[in-house]
């Protein structure tokens, strides 16, 4: 299974990630944890990015979509993975279909969790008092530029993945186990 899981801060793609690669035991790939992986290996592409990161400064498409390809490349991946926070824009999509082409593989499915705002902010206001001020993006504050974010760059990926008929929309509200079903549903297995 080669599945992305797209859905807006607070939807619960951390937790249901944990449910998808252990129903289907492949490795969960996320862009903070590539990032930190680089930038540990002090590799020359790790170099780079800490140079980036350390200016303040985004990395780019074409760094963070050179970090998937080296990750999707490991043996551990044959099976498939799990895309989590990548593809983040239009651009990134496509370059990731560029090296699904060279690899001669395609998408299992592209699994976005649909929450209502009113949810998403009340989960994120929840998640702020249980981290007790651990997680600096789980403000009201944060969350409403992060939701923003999120609409302007990331949700016209869902649409991108639509218009080739691999977007499986699911319905985020419920419990962890009726969320997990109706992705396990919608992926056909």
């Amino acid at each position: 299974m080669r599945i992305i899981l797209l859905g807006p801060p607070g939807a619960g793609k951390g937790t249901q990630a944990k449910e998808i690669v252990a129903r289907y035991s492949i490795p969960h790939i996320s862009t903070g944890d590539l990032l930190r992986e680089q930038v540990a290996s002090g590799s020359e592409l790790g170099n780079r990015v800490k140079a980036i990161l350390d200016s303040g400064e985004l990395v780019t498409d074409e760094i963070v979509m050179e970090m998937v390809d080296d990750r999707i490349s490991r043996a551990d991946c044959a099976k498939g993975f799990l895309l989590d926070g990548v593809p983040r824009t239009v651009k990134q999509a496509e370059i990731l279909a560029s090296m699904m082409d060279r690899r001669n593989v395609a998408l299992s499915a592209v699994v976005q969790i649909s929450v209502p705002d009113e949810v998403l902010l009340d989960r994120i206001r929840i998640r702020g008092i249980a981290n007790a001020g651990t997680r600096t993006d789980d403000t009201a504050e944060v969350a409403a530029k992060r939701l923003e974010v999120y609409r302007t760059q990331t949700a016209p990926v869902a649409s991108y993945y639509k218009d080739q008929g691999v977007l499986k929309v699911v319905n985020g509200v419920g419990s962890v186990n009726e969320v997990s079903e109706r992705i396990f549903t919608s992926v056909g297995a």
